[in-house]
């Protein structure tokens, strides 16, 4: 009789050890699973935020302000650039210019030492092409159309500069290395006159991307 009590206890610690080492290894995997789900949603909310990222850093350099400021240092005018479908277009809002018609242009050069602005360097141009939408081989990418001057000295208009983007390290970038700026001449732009329109001096200038 003793023997047959001995053998049931054996065989009833067996299935209890056998039973937990199941549970064990139930736990375990669920452990695990977790473990690899809560990585893979980390993995996704990173790449998530890798790509909201990127977007925004496209859409930054899709988008610029640009102060333009005269040779005595004052703001006088504020240009906002924006990408679009056919190039850049330029919202420009200036106060305290002379009255009159003024060329404007897109410079080849990030830099705008005041008094005269001649750090800027000569028109954006990375086609080498000729000065001017009236001449046959023309114009430059950074020609832009005069702009209009009231008795106020107020100008609000806004022009697009079809051959260029605000993208980085495409052709004809305006963020490209060097910079490039925006100016406003003394003068009005004949849209002909080699190198520069005969517009005269420098009266203002902002850096884009600045």
């Amino acid at each position: 009789m003793k023997r047959w009590v001995f053998l049931f206890a054996i065989a009833t610690l067996a299935l209890v050890l056998s039973a937990c080492g199941s549970s064990s290894e139930t736990d375990s995997s669920s452990t695990q699973n977790e473990t690899e789900s809560t990585t893979g949603e980390t993995n996704s909310e990173n790449s998530e935020n890798e790509e909201s990222g990127s977007d925004e850093s496209e859409e930054m350099s899709e988008e610029l302000q640009v102060t333009l400021k005269n040779a005595d240092g004052n703001e006088v005018a504020t240009a906002i650039l924006k990408e679009d479908d056919n190039g850049v277009e330029i919202d420009l809002n200036g106060t305290d210019l002379p009255e009159g018609t003024h060329g404007f242009h897109i410079h080849e050069t990030g830099s705008c030492e005041a008094p005269d602005f001649k750090s800027a360097g000569g028109h954006f141009n990375p086609t080498n092409a000729s000065h001017g939408t009236e001449t046959e081989d023309g114009p430059h990418a950074g020609d832009l159309p005069n702009i209009e001057v009231s008795s106020d000295g107020m100008v609000q208009t806004t022009v697009n500069a079809d051959m260029v983007t605000l993208k980085p390290e495409q052709d004809n970038s305006l963020l490209k290395e060097e910079g490039t700026a925006l100016v406003i001449h003394a003068g009005a732009d004949d849209k002909k006159s080699q190198p520069s329109g005969d517009a005269g001096e420098r009266i203002a200038c902002g850096v884009i991307g600045e």
